[in-house]
């Protein structure tokens, strides 16, 4: 049953979830919120990476203004179901986890049986594409924003790097005990660290645009971006969260079919909007434009940035209103 909590956010809880390396839990916990509730048309947006519901960019206000617009917390995110708030949680999830228990709320939990739209930037839009290949018929439109059907080689590889920093790190802890969150101050920073360059682009860095977001040097960005912006993280989490996006492929999901992502792509019903950064240095947007031509019914706008994979986050009032834009069109 789903309950209002403190903020908005409401909960909804399933038992005896099964993940899909066969982990079962007698209690899952998603975490919700719901904008425009009286509207009749309905859009899902599922967090990000490091992403929680209150800083997702979620255009309720802009192009979503007349839909039933519901948030939801990715497994794993601190928020939802997560190493940090459930003993026993798997040390790998999949992103079909995410879209199961996703369904369950949307069906059971607040008796939708269609979504007129779907909205993900990043690990969000890997589970939106995964949701477009496991429940075809529930998705009428989706936008997928600074992401991919699966993720590539070098996405993987740049991984790599911050979740070995933090794994390395002389106060990480692999195994816990109880529930709360595990303090790894020296790891979360070498992996915000490790992480940082990636976000956006060389030009952002020569143009110093960190000073459009209120700082005045790099080195008080990088504090904020590597340090402070961490400190309510759990190590656990974000590394759970970490190997699912590097795991993503819709491919995997055709059992069928050859295995191949155009096979994948070419069963996807929904019109869906493609929009990467022209700057992104994690999902390419040559990748994005190979997809759109794949699927029956896709259509790729490439945001002119070079605020890089932090185009699609609405860290710049300039590419959000552009996005938002693309939407309006979209939607229709």
């Amino acid at each position: 049953m789903a309950s209002p909590t403190k903020g908005e956010i409401e909960f909804f809880d399933i038992l005896n979830f099964t993940f899909q390396d066969g982990t079962t839990l007698d209690h899952v916990r998603l975490a919700y919120k719901q904008f425009n509730k009286g509207a009749t048309k309905t859009a899902l947006i599922p967090t990000c990476f490091r992403g929680r519901i209150q800083s997702t960019l979620n255009f309720s206000q802009g192009a979503l203004s007349d839909y039933r617009v519901i948030v939801v917390a990715l497994l794993g995110n601190g928020e939802s179901c997560s190493p940090s708030n459930t003993l026993g949680f798997p040390s790998a999830i999949e992103y079909q986890d995410c879209v199961r228990v996703q369904h369950h709320l949307l069906t059971q939990g607040l008796g939708i049986k269609s979504v007129d739209g779907m909205v993900g930037f990043s690990m969000g839009g890997q589970c939106t594409y995964h949701w477009l290949a496991l429940y075809p018929e529930m998705v009428k439109n989706a936008v997928i924003i600074c992401s991919s059907a699966r993720t590539s080689r070098h996405n993987y590889q740049f991984l790599e790097g911050p979740r070995a920093a933090l794994e390395n790190s002389a106060d990480y802890v692999a195994e816990r005990n109880e529930v709360g969150r595990l303090e790894a101050p020296r790891g979360l920073c070498a992996f915000g660290k490790a992480y940082s360059a990636w976000l956006t682009s060389v030009a952002w860095f020569e143009e110093e645009l960190y000073r459009e977001l209120g700082y005045q040097s790099l080195s008080e960005w990088d504090h904020a971006a590597t340090d402070i912006n961490y400190r309510d993280w759990d190590p656990q989490d974000l590394l759970v969260m970490l190997r699912m996006w590097q795991r993503g492929d819709i491919s995997r999901l055709n059992a069928e079919g050859d295995g191949s992502l155009e096979t994948a792509l070419s069963k996807i019903t929904a019109s869906v909007l493609l929009m990467p950064s022209q700057t992104d240095q994690y999902f390419n947007w040559s990748a994005s434009e190979k997809e759109a031509r794949l699927l029956p019914k896709g259509r790729c706008e490439i945001i002119p940035s070079v605020w890089g994979h932090m185009a699609g986050s609405g860290s710049s009032a300039r590419d959000t209103e552009w996005m938002d834009n693309k939407m309006k069109e979209f939607l229709g």
